[in-house]
């Protein structure tokens, strides 16, 4: 991650003194992690929140200091208030009724199988993610999806970085035995 680091401290730099187009690229790079990790938090509704936490990373922007892999650190910060906001608002929310719910389930006309079967592996995943106790599933969104370090983590989750370590390593280890009773059996070479 130095080198991607290097590059997005120095596009941020430039986005912070006004160019567009170094804010673009810098949303480019660190966007697709930003968004697995909202997806492992908020599921479906993780577009339009990583949306509300860009809109205000791109407000605050002159306010960041750092580097590269401080401004990770601090778009995850922002994206995990907003997806904690938007759970908090989801529970006092009345749910829809069931006909409600089948209108908001139609398939829009923009609906492929070939986008299914790309998305597939991906929600399969951050399924399996989502199922770990929340600090374990972010522990793991942030190290893996997102690509911070261990003291990063901490900072973005208010936890000692033993405390992240820890949630970490047991939740890979609770993935890791998910995905192996999940797989089926393997034939030996004789056949049986």
């Amino acid at each position: 991650m130095g080198a991607y680091d290097a590059e997005l401290g120095i596009l941020v730099e430039r986005a912070q003194r006004g160019d567009e187009d170094a804010f673009a690229e810098a949303y480019r790079l660190v966007h697709p992690g930003l968004l697995g990790y909202v997806r492992g938090l908020v599921g479906e509704d993780a577009e339009d929140v990583a949306s509300e936490a860009w809109l205000e990373i791109a407000r605050d922007l002159g306010r960041f200091r750092g580097d590269g892999a401080g401004f990770r650190g601090w778009t995850a910060a922002i994206a995990r208030n907003r997806a904690l906001d938007h759970l908090r608002r989801q529970s006092r929310r009345p749910r829809t009724s069931l006909l409600e719910q089948d209108v908001l389930e139609l398939p829009g006309g923009h609906d492929t199988a070939a986008a299914a079967l790309e998305r597939l592996s991906t929600e399969q995943a951050l399924a399996l993610v989502r199922s770990l106790p929340r600090d374990q599933a972010e522990a793991v969104l942030l190290r893996v999806v997102v690509g911070l370090d261990g003291p990063a983590t901490a900072r973005v989750l208010g936890k000692r970085p033993g405390a992240v370590r820890t949630a970490g390593h047991r939740g890979l280890r609770r993935l890791a035995g998910l995905l192996a009773a999940a797989e089926p059996p393997r034939r030996r070479k004789d056949g049986t």
